[in-house]
């Protein structure tokens, strides 16, 4: 555990790439096996679900650690991460008692992550909550700083790594002397971690066969100048940019897998997808998008969501938000790897291959436009289709792993955008866990400020760290580690989708809200109203076919 730690200290405490790679790398070359499988699951973006809510923790930390609630209280708030709070604070409880007996401070022995995670973490889920609570404190007084922050973070299911996917299998690649493309396609899917895992890995032994393993998803580039930089318009394939889940379609072995791009198999949420996929030949797999879809038309990204939410699928929501798979490539015929075969030779096989399944199973059409002036005029309809803008793929390409330049392009519409208040500040993870980086956003309604979205992205340390500062001094009032600001900082959010919504005041959900710039020039007074949001709402809730 204390080898992660360090690592964990090393990619959160730099901005570097180069040294998040190397720093990785070195943990994978001299970690035990099964501490170098977790690790590779854990920074690779896998989360343990939660063990103790934080509620909870913060009880037991104030029955714990010595101090009367209304520190423990300021503490939290001026920390801003619960984590570092309880390993702050009791550092300094169990600093205390070591001094009082005459011992080393916080002595402990060096429990390996693998171990630390399934001896220990893991059996927790079938305990009462007194022998949990009697493990953590102990946990609490014994470990060094990092290491309890660490455990917390698991505890709660908050852990939060500043790394990608991408530099996790560029470490793994260098360690395993394998391609990137090789190392994601091992990590594709459901995979446990253990010992025997990391042999296999790193022993370069083809994986086990498994029916519903996926391919690595292809993804593409923003277009950020003019498409005609790329060349002729007669060698690329133009398709519309669909609003709702990237996902692969597997039928293998008499069995069909549905997997989002976030590596969830979805299948048992979407029964009519699967019924279709029946009459596919065996040995297949498409790449393509599940939209909302009634009546030739697509829905809002938010249909889609109702039945993402449910547990269970009644009759009722498959009725009211039926679906369709829209087909746009061909990874795998006849248990062939096609990946490497050109765009246009896939494209020709996939058109096919969708002409004998049902109409819940489509292909994504092309865009036809004879020039790229007549293709960005099509774009220009983007809104009114419902759509977020096009995909441009050269039709000479193969299909690649994760998002390489050049051949695969979204050229999307420009977000909608308005003008809201800031109204409370939450403070950020990791390294600006002590920096209030998080902000909710209101707009006027009836002479008050209703708070519509938060944002988090957007801008720069330098602004961060200004803004941070007029926060503190400009703090109505607190609630745990938040803070009510006065109402007179102005900022352009964009977003890229608007849904009604009965778990929010407002009665609306942003989709993807972010903060485009600071608006000193305009005053709270003339930010947006609750009226022109609803207002784009009746328009982005109108369906239209695509």
């Amino acid at each position: 555990m204390r080898a992660f730690s360090e690592l964990y200290e090393e990619l959160d405490t730099t901005s570097s790439t180069n040294l998040k790679v190397a720093a990785m790398a070195r943990y994978f070359r001299s970690a035990p096996p099964a501490d170098a499988a977790w690790a590779a699951y854990i920074l690779s973006g896998h989360r343990l679900k939660r063990f103790i809510g934080p509620a909870l923790l913060y009880r037991w930390l104030i029955e714990a650690c010595g101090l009367p609630e209304w520190l423990v209280t300021e503490c939290y708030a001026g920390v801003g991460d619960l984590a570092e709070t309880i390993a702050l604070l009791m550092e300094g409880e169990a600093a205390t008692a070591s001094a009082a007996a005459g011992a080393e401070l916080r002595q402990s022995e060096d429990v390996p992550l693998s171990s630390w995670i399934e001896e220990r973490l893991l059996p927790l889920r079938g305990v009462a909550d007194m022998e949990q609570r009697t493990a953590i404190l102990d946990w609490w007084r014994t470990l060094p700083y990092r290491e309890c922050f660490l455990v917390n973070k698991f505890l709660t299911g908050e852990l939060r790594v500043g790394v990608s996917e991408l530099l996790v299998t560029r470490a793994l690649a260098e360690v395993l002397s394998m391609t990137r493309a090789e190392v994601t396609r091992r990590l594709m899917g459901e995979w446990h971690p253990s010992a025997l895992f990391w042999q296999k890995l790193h022993s370069g032994e083809p994986p086990a066969e498994d029916p519903a393993a996926p391919y690595p998803f292809f993804l593409a580039s923003p277009l950020e100048e003019s498409p005609s930089m790329l060349g002729p318009r007669e060698q690329w394939l133009a398709e519309w940019k669909w609003d709702g889940i990237r996902s692969q379609l597997i039928r293998r072995r008499g069995t069909v897998f549905l997997w989002s791009r976030g590596e969830d198999l979805v299948t048992e949420r979407f029964p009519e997808v699967v019924a279709a996929a029946a009459k596919l030949p065996d040995g297949v797999v498409l790449d393509g998008e599940l939209v909302a879809w009634r009546e030739g038309a697509i829905r809002p990204f938010a249909d889609l969501q109702q039945r993402i939410g449910r547990k269970k699928l009644s009759a009722a929501i498959l009725e009211s938000v039926p679906v369709r798979f829209l087909a746009y490539d061909l990874l795998e015929q006849d248990y062939e790897d096609v990946r490497r075969l050109p765009l246009r030779e896939r494209r020709a096989r996939l058109e096919s291959l969708v002409s004998s399944t049902p109409e819940v199973i489509g292909l994504s059409p092309s865009v036809d436009a004879a020039s790229w002036d007549e293709l960005a005029q099509v774009r220009s309809e983007s809104r009114a289709r419902s759509v977020e803008g096009l995909m441009l793929k050269s039709l000479d390409s193969a299909y690649g792993t994760g998002r390489q330049r050049g051949t695969w392009w979204k050229w999307k519409i420009d977000p909608y955008s308005f003008d809201g208040v800031m109204l409370y500040a939450h403070p950020g993870h990791g390294r600006r866990s002590n920096l209030y980086t998080d902000y909710t956003f209101g707009v006027w309604s009836e002479g008050v400020l209703v708070p519509v979205a938060k944002a988090y992205s957007g801008l720069s340390n330098a602004e961060i760290a200004e803004l941070d500062r007029w926060i503190r001094a400009h703090t109505l009032e607190k609630f745990g580690p938040s803070r009510a600001v006065e109402p007179t900082q102005v900022f352009e959010l964009a977003f890229e989708g608007i849904a009604t919504s009965t778990r929010h005041k407002s009665g609306i959900a942003l989709r993807f809200p972010r903060i485009l710039r600071r608006r000193p020039d305009k005053p709270a007074s003339e930010a947006d109203t609750l009226a022109n949001l609803r207002a784009v709402l009746a328009t982005h809730q109108r369906p239209v076919s695509a």
